[in-house]
């Protein structure tokens, strides 16, 4: 395990605590999360799919999201061979640079040591520039798009959209591409991610304006958390497992720890992140993701068409049965750095003078008796 002191952010630990009166054989769990990657789910037929053609809109394409985490992830869906043959990403953003200043850009974030496959996913990406509200732009784009989906000869055209966008942008940005660049001839996807809202009043007038825009089916507002092959795991290691899921309950687990730590700053995302904070920013989604799946009931079924159905309403009533958090209960800390490293607030990203937490540390009690 990687000493703590080497960590030059402090982030969140969340204790999940389920006590009881009589606690028979307590023990302690901890489940750390270090080093977050990307995934997307989208949710379709595999052997069908594959038989398509495929446009990918990553929205937001010159961004931090996109280069880190959006486009590695697709890189490794090309590498296990989970893009169809006639597959066309198209970066889209306000910056003006050509394919090749672009795919410069990303490259430096794609890690493979297969250059050939490389060379090959760099291929597949191209750019355009234009605002995200500019429907008379995204209409040049879309019609250039569909001349190379029509050149694969394939009758079903498939269209992903990735918003990897600041919130505030999401609703323009859903009717510039609704109206200009649908496919009419497949499935589509809009793919959002967390920050959806700053709050709950936010989020729900982000959610209805979506909902206005698209269907509720072809919405798919993500947590890259649950793409994690450990946290995956974790409804296997519960459910599937016959020494543990006997005794995860609270007649043998006293609390549960959740830890989450990253060995790097802002870097740069300041702005973003001040804005936000640590409770914002992977307590509230992330770090809640992994305590449902940690705390959460069995689900109904575990298999078939309404599986998910099932986790989410499992989850829901988790979630439900949270006490508030109280200010006893929580400690909130900002890094101030070290002889090696600046601390947060010598980030030229950041304000001077914020007070913005970068730890934070919680209790949550479960009462579902």
């Amino acid at each position: 395990m990687i000493p703590h002191q080497c960590f030059q952010w402090a982030w969140p630990i969340v204790v999940l605590s389920r006590l009881r009166n009589q606690v028979a054989l307590p023990v302690r769990l901890n489940v750390t999360v270090i080093v977050p990657r990307g995934h997307i789910i989208i949710g379709f037929e595999m052997s069908t799919y594959m038989k398509e053609s495929l446009c990918i809109f990553v929205l937001g394409a010159s961004g931090d999201l996109a280069k880190k985490k959006t486009y590695p992830a697709l890189l490794e869906l090309y590498l296990h061979d989970h893009l169809p043959t006639h597959t066309i990403i198209v970066g889209y953003a306000r910056s003006e640079k050509s394919d090749q200043e672009f795919r410069a850009s990303i490259e430096g974030y794609l890690k493979t040591d297969d250059k050939a496959k490389k060379t090959q996913f760099l291929n597949m990406c191209v750019y355009r520039h234009g605002g995200y509200d500019s429907i008379k732009q995204m209409k040049v784009v879309s019609a250039e798009m569909q001349k190379l989906e029509q050149e694969t000869g394939l009758a079903v055209m498939n269209r992903l959209f990735y918003f990897a966008i600041p919130p505030n942008v999401f609703i323009p940005t859903g009717k510039t591409v609704k109206e200009a660049a649908y496919s009419s001839k497949g499935w589509n996807r809009v793919v959002v991610e967390k920050p959806f809202g700053h709050d709950l009043p936010s989020f729900n007038e982000m959610s209805l304006g979506m909902k206005d825009i698209f269907p509720e089916e072809e919405i798919y507002r993500i947590d890259h958390y649950l793409g994690k092959e450990m946290v995956q795991n974790l409804l296997l290691l519960r459910f599937a497992n016959v020494n543990f899921e006997p005794v995860w309950n609270s007649h043998y687990i006293s609390s549960v720890i959740i830890t989450f730590k990253e060995d790097i700053g802002t870097q740069g995302r300041g702005g973003y992140f001040d804005s936000y904070g640590i409770i914002r920013d992977v307590m509230q989604n992330h770090l809640l993701q992994v305590l449902s799946l940690v705390a959460m009931e069995p689900p109904v079924r575990c298999a078939g068409d309404n599986f998910a159905d099932h986790i989410r309403d499992e989850k829901v009533k988790l979630l439900r049965c949270i006490e508030p958090i109280t200010l006893e209960d929580t400690v909130l800390g900002q890094y101030i750095g070290n002889e090696n490293e600046e601390g947060y607030l010598d980030d030229k990203t950041v304000p001077q003078g914020s007070v913005t937490p970068t730890f934070a540390t919680t209790i949550l009690r479960i009462n579902n008796t």
